[in-house]
């Protein structure tokens, strides 16, 4: 009687050594070694000082010896995994109706920027104005953004950092209503979705190339209880 062949099981490739880590790298890492502390294959100290190379770490390379003793390395532990895609739409229930923030320009301009709180729904409106709304630098608390936006003969902006996920869904009536699509490649990343109408206006999303979160994880882990 023939044996039933098994698939052979495939594992993923490792990461080049030389490959900049990134903060999910790093998060990957320190679980694996809170792991070993836990279950007694570290002591205090071994774990304190591995932790300090975690964080001190800035390539693959530099990540790999601090785990390979250890039974959850083996490669997988800082081997590229896929991201799953980000979602067209929010998911049901986690972005409220109601705006936490309004930002209105009538003949005039409103800007917001800089080292602040991104709420879940932000609306906008721009008649005969001109919004922007920088991401860059902002801190998210949460994975799931909406960005409403109204433009009638006026102009809206919105840039991200490179490592949040963005999607887009509106009409230009005689405008433009532009969204560049942005899939992050870290796990659990923030997912903005910018969506509106513009009526001989401007509404335009992008990334802001070479901007990112760099305590993207940390604030998500804090304000998700995780």
């Amino acid at each position: 009687m023939d044996l039933e062949k098994r698939p052979q099981q495939t594992h993923p490739e490792p990461r080049p050594a030389g490959l900049r880590a990134s903060d999910a790298d790093r998060d990957r890492i320190a679980d694996i070694l809170r792991e070993a502390l836990a279950e007694g294959r570290l002591t205090a100290e071994e774990h304190g000082e591995r932790i300090d190379g975690v964080y001190r770490a800035k390539t693959m390379g530099e990540l790999e010896p601090l785990v390979s003793d250890l039974p959850a390395a083996g490669g997988a532990a800082y081997a590229a995994v896929a991201p799953e895609p980000a979602p067209s739409r929010p998911s049901d229930g986690v972005v409220p109706p109601v705006a936490d923030e309004n930002l209105v320009a009538v003949f005039s301009s409103s800007v917001r920027k800089g080292r602040w709180r991104v709420g879940r729904r932000t609306h906008v409106y721009a008649i005969f104005g001109n919004v922007e709304i920088d991401l860059s630098e902002a801190i998210f608390e949460q994975r799931q953004v909406v960005i409403k936006a109204v433009s009638v003969f006026g102009n809206v902006e919105v840039r991200v950092p490179e490592n949040i996920s963005l999607r887009g869904n509106g009409t230009g009536v005689l405008g433009n209503f532009e969204v560049e699509t942005l899939d992050s490649a870290e796990r659990d990343a923030p997912v903005v979705f910018v969506d509106g109408f513009a009526i001989l206006g401007n509404i335009e999303a992008k990334p802001k190339r070479g901007k990112l979160v760099r305590d993207l994880h940390k604030h998500l882990r804090k304000h998700l209880g995780h």
